[in-house]
């Protein structure tokens, strides 16, 4: 299959379009202005049901919707839009309202990035002892964007948001002087559209070093989902595959980390055949998703999601609550229900798929879990702990908040037994003071009139 990509300026093309009813087809022209939109055909022809699309979970997490964004910022974009104004008016609205989506949350452009030699490196981040982030330049795109990601600000020309690493060397220069780095996370945008020479530069960069810190590289990416043809028939498929394989030959563990949003996603052959053909080079795949109201809150979809990823040979590994930017209003669910809708799930599948750890916020502080909610002489409290933190003292160090039916992140619950802050506010760090609250208001004030 020859991949075809549709952006905001040619999706007027896809044929399938024509299944679109009332104002859907002008909405995408509103929505896409603000957020990125970009699909290709493998998902249009393959994943999406276009006979009932309205409830369907892959056109949903691909497609931009009026309900994305918030009526106001809706109104105002059409209203400028169908009024003719100009281009540099339509833009700085845009910005303004993007810059009040909460871009690059949890702190990290303020907190992650590290220096070397004195030099900020804004395509590395290191925010945990044990784990570098890379970003090569030329990852930062998708097969296709998701309508939910977290990163979407590196797709909007957004050029103070965006993180980028130019030289491969520069990840090698900062993993020498950090011997606590054992894993180096390749992440984007999606790593996988890079062709497999600029890839490979990368890899060299860590290999030909021969780091004894390094025991693990991981790869995130949505590609085996929204184009498995990078494993099968694109031009260079068969160098990305020795590529793995020497990464493995090597004695360094290689993990596939594929984001996976439903259980539909893994139902094509084309699918099934990557899989197979990623597990025979010696790389591991894990599998992670943030838990989306409209697309996969419930128990039944983790549950087989979970069993036929074992199936195939994928680990799972996480279930994310949706980071608090972008388009989270029309994803984000209550905690306490994203945990009740964990463990249901959890328990009907073998321990084979209790691997999953969840759901887990990414907030500032660090990767938080929800564990329970316990009652406690009558009264019903959220009980959770650190999976990551920026202090290692953090780690699995139990902590209670309050019962909060409503609260969908961190700063939105307060804690627990009289507690004026939770421990790690008291910690000395001040990290989680530091959390963003997503605000959207505040925004420029354009006539509607």
């Amino acid at each position: 299959m020859q991949y075809r990509p549709y952006t905001r300026k040619n999706y007027h093309k896809i044929s399938q379009l024509k299944h679109l009813r009332g104002t859907a087809a002008a909405d995408m022209d509103v929505v896409s202005r603000i957020l990125p939109f970009k699909t290709n055909n493998y998902v249009i022809d393959e994943l999406i049901d276009w006979d009932n699309y309205e409830n369907d979970p892959l056109f949903r997490i691909n497609f931009p919707q009026k309900e994305l964004i918030a009526p106001e910022h809706f109104a105002l974009i059409s209203h400028l839009l169908t009024s003719g104004a100009d281009e540099s008016e339509v833009g700085q609205a845009v910005d303004d309202i993007r810059r009040r989506l909460n871009p690059h949350p949890a702190g990290q452009l303020e907190c992650n990035i590290p220096e070397m030699d004195g030099d900020k490196l804004s395509g590395i981040q290191h925010k945990y002892n044990e784990t570098m982030l890379v970003f090569p330049a030329q990852g930062q795109t998708c097969h296709a964007y998701c309508t939910f990601c977290f990163r979407w600000p590196q797709f909007t020309g957004m050029s103070d948001y965006k993180m980028a690493l130019k030289q491969a060397q520069v990840s090698a220069g900062y993993l020498s002087r950090h011997p606590e780095i054992t894993d180096v996370l390749f992440s984007g945008g999606d790593p996988m559209v890079m062709n497999a020479g600029r890839l490979e530069l990368y890899i060299d960069a860590l290999l030909d070093a021969e780091f004894s810190n390094l025991k693990t590289i991981r790869i995130g990416t949505k590609s085996l989902s929204f184009w498995p043809y990078r494993y099968l028939t694109d031009k260079d498929s068969g160098k990305i595959l020795e590529l793995f394989r020497k990464i493995t030959d090597a004695g360094i563990h290689l993990s596939i980390m594929a984001h996976i949003n439903h259980y539909r996603e893994m139902s094509t052959g084309a699918f099934r055949e990557a899989v197979h053909r990623i597990r025979q080079t010696g790389a591991v795949i894990r599998a992670q998703s943030p838990i989306l109201n409209h697309v996969n809150a419930d128990a039944a979809i983790w549950e087989k999601m979970w069993v036929d990823q074992v199936g195939l040979g994928i680990i799972p590994y996480y279930m994310f609550v949706p980071r608090n930017t972008g388009s989270h209003r029309f994803f984000s669910l209550p905690l306490v229900k994203a945990y009740e809708i964990y463990r249901k799930a959890v328990s009907r599948v073998s321990g084979l798929a209790r691997t999953v750890r969840g759901p887990s916020m990414s907030a500032l502080p660090g990767k938080i879990k929800i564990d329970g909610i316990p009652e406690i002489n009558g009264k019903r409290y959220i009980c959770m702990s650190f999976i990551q933190g920026r202090s290692p003292r953090w780690v699995k160090r139990p902590f209670f908040a309050e019962y909060d039916p409503k609260a969908s992140w961190i700063n939105e619950l307060k804690p627990a037994f009289g507690e004026k802050a939770f421990f790690f506010d008291r910690d000395g760090s001040g990290a989680s003071r530091l959390e963003d609250s997503g605000d959207e208001s505040g925004l420029r004030s354009f006539a509607l009139a």
